[in-house]
């Protein structure tokens, strides 16, 4: 199966689940530590994730909300590589479909076509790359494509709709719709206006539409959901209990729990 087959398969798993939409919570690679951050990949299959977006650690990241810039500095200063993020990203897909999130410098420093196979290697089932733009995205999009990885491209509120039109028609997978302007991060209270954000990011493309940055607690899910997204991508307020813990494992196991249910019904 490739990793687009296995990305749908996630989506439609979320609906035989009956879960108004699929849930995809974020892990950073490498944090607290390896072994931990493997053992809560697992523990977000366990508790309801239909599909898992994976970080790896980068020293400037740019859409990054001081909560995950903070966790990927961490497992930098562990020592935390590639190849570390990536055997955590293998023993998750086992479980669900993973789709790593990786800016564009460590991808070019490797040589594009040896870290696609790097991923295809780990049974990575896609690829995000934040800061790359849709007229550098060719090589990449068409190196995925020989490979079966779906190649994950980001709209947010201020995409214009000439552009928006031509990255849905790229999108592989699905299309991370961006909630809001700025990075990731926690944010209070409701966010209006994404059912406008949902509903142009859906005329523009043929693949699902997943909801990110700013959703943090399962009210928001489910509003988002409700708003028309097909997947809900949670982030921040993860991390941050990962780090926080006593348990991590427990912690977001309870939390992905919530988040679960919150968009059951």
């Amino acid at each position: 199966m490739s990793g687009l087959e296995r990305i749908a398969e996630g989506f439609a798993s979320a609906r035989a689940s009956g879960r108004r939409a699929a849930l995809m919570p974020y892990l950073m690679g490498g944090f607290p530590d390896v072994e931990t951050s493997r053992r809560i990949g697992i523990a977000y299959a366990a508790s309801g994730a239909d599909l898992v977006e994976l970080g790896v650690p980068y020293s400037d990241p740019l859409a990054d909300g001081p909560v995950i810039h903070a966790a990927g500095t961490a497992a930098l200063a562990a020592g935390v590589k590639l190849h570390d993020v990536l055997e955590v990203g293998r023993a998750i897909a086992e479980q669900v479909p993973v789709i790593v999130m990786c800016y564009a410098n460590p991808i070019m420093a490797r040589g594009l076509e040896r870290f696609a196979e790097q991923l295809v290697a780990a049974r990575a089932s896609g690829l995000i790359v934040p800061d790359l733009p849709l007229e550098e995205a060719p090589a990449v999009l068409s190196t995925c494509d020989e490979r079966g990885l779906a190649l994950v491209p980001l709209v947010a509120p201020t995409t214009p709709q000439e552009r928006l039109e031509r990255i849905g028609a790229q999108a592989r997978g699905f299309l991370y719709t961006v909630s809001l302007t700025g990075t990731t991060g926690e944010r209070a209270g409701r966010q209006d206006g994404v059912a406008g954000v949902v509903a142009r990011a859906a005329a523009s493309t043929e693949v699902p539409v997943a909801v990110g940055f700013g959703i943090s607690t399962p009210e928001q899910a489910a509003a988002a959901a409700a708003a028309g997204a097909d997947g809900v991508i949670v982030g921040s307020r993860l991390v941050r209990a990962a780090g926080e813990g006593e348990d991590p494992v427990a912690a977001v196991g309870d939390l992905v729990r919530e988040f679960s249910c919150g968009l059951t019904g």
